[in-house]
């Protein structure tokens, strides 16, 4: 395994932000890390690329003594894509050179030449979509084992999104990289990440490849008055007047009778575990008030 996570817990000032998060990785896969926002996603991925300790738990990168991580294992993209404005291109590759010894110069300009990115340019005058091809390179010139990526999509047209997932499993097939990427864009992970990793509430509620947790999963439709499934675990159910849609974790080799079963989306997986998880804090919130009146 590239890596593997063991009981992971981090707090900040009394609330748990990350709690007992376990989950292994292994060389080339490309996990996409989704949740709401204040998960604890970014947690995670900062505690994975030495920024921050953990309050418990441990963790170790191929190469690394477990509960850390070597500089050169490991490359970290931060969502705000910290990048000196003022420098060129080629001025920010020559420092991505001089703090990193295992530095890779060829294929740093070789990619962005691929790209048409212009090395004179300034990094303050990219578009958005250019500034995150360039702080990209900068992590893949490294050649890490392991590469954290913190909301790389988040501001690019849909043009752009495609051109970093083509780079993202270029280094995939080329090195074996291992990648965990944070995203809201659910609807493109599909097409090219192949593990999951469902962080709500800071507790890791899936963890796997997607195939084999879209094949334990089955999305019911069914009459208002059909009973309900026995041999399954209700994950979410929505209603109307006359239907019932339920989405259940069960044995791929049961029958739902009296229910039309289809193997979900990934969108629909993730979005289901996200409507239990909110209703579950609905709940607690709920109980939690109630017990406050009854105290008063």
């Amino acid at each position: 395994m590239v890596l593997t996570v063991s009981g992971l817990s981090k707090r900040y000032r009394g609330r748990w932000a990350l709690q007992h998060c376990s989950f292994e990785l292994s060389p080339g896969a490309i996990a996409a890390l989704v949740g709401p926002n204040g998960a604890g996603k970014s947690t995670l991925l900062r505690i994975l690329a030495g920024l921050i300790r953990p309050d418990a738990g441990n963790f170790a990168v191929t190469g690394a003594a477990p509960g850390g991580t070597r500089s050169s294992q490991v490359a970290y993209l931060d969502q705000d894509r910290p990048l000196y404005g003022n420098l060129s291109v080629s001025e920010t590759l020559r420092l991505g050179r001089a703090m990193n010894h295992d530095w890779d110069q060829r294929r740093a300009v070789e990619h962005l030449e691929r790209l048409g990115i212009d090395q004179h340019q300034k990094v303050g005058t990219l578009s958005g979509g250019q500034r995150a091809e360039v702080a990209l390179t900068l992590c893949l010139a490294k050649h890490p084992r392991l590469l954290l990526l913190d909301e790389p999509f988040a501001g690019l047209d849909p043009l752009a999104r495609g051109d970093l997932a083509r780079v993202l499993l270029q280094s995939v097939v080329e090195d074996g990289t291992t990648v965990v990427l944070s995203s809201h864009v659910v609807a493109e992970l599909a097409d090219f990440c192949d593990h999951l990793l469902l962080l709500t509430g800071g507790k890791m509620r899936l963890a796997g490849e997607i195939d084999r947790l879209l094949a334990r999963h089955r999305l019911l439709v069914g009459s208002v008055s059909s009973p309900l499934p026995t041999r399954a675990r209700i994950v979410s159910r929505t209603a109307s007047s006359r239907q019932l849609t339920l989405l259940v974790d069960a044995d791929p080799l049961v029958c739902f009778q009296g229910w039309e079963a289809a193997m979900p989306s990934l969108g629909e997986l993730i979005i289901a575990y996200l409507r239990d998880a909110a209703a579950c804090s609905d709940e607690h919130r709920a109980g939690a008030l109630s017990g406050s009146a009854e105290a008063r």
